[in-house]
């Protein structure tokens, strides 16, 4: 008996346990930002492309048409973000102050 429930219960766990699938998936080719800084003539004219963006009426629009656009955005989201620049939360600089407290 106690064999029949042990070879049920493993027989069970394997049946159940989660399958790994292989599924294919399609992969887009995305264009590459070059992480070069921009001047800021540049970065004038993508904010005004921004804006351009912004006011365009998108309720005409296709739906791949707007995934161009917003994947447009984000490409010059991506430039204008690039920074030299380190951000650091209010908690993380907390953090930072108290370590280095206890430890000095």
């Amino acid at each position: 008996m106690k064999k029949l429930t042990l070879s049920l219960m493993a027989l069970l766990m394997l049946a159940l346990s989660p399958m790994q699938l292989n599924a294919k998936t399609e992969i887009k080719q995305e264009t590459v930002v070059s992480s070069k800084s921009i001047n800021q003539t540049e970065a004038d004219a993508l904010v005004v492309r921004l804006n351009e963006i912004n006011d365009l009426d998108k309720s005409n629009l296709t739906k791949t048409e707007k995934s161009v656009l917003r994947n447009e955005v984000l490409s010059i989201q991506d430039q204008l973000a690039n920074s030299p620049y380190i951000y650091i939360s209010g908690g993380a600089l907390l953090l930072i102050i108290i370590l280095l407290i206890i430890l000095l």
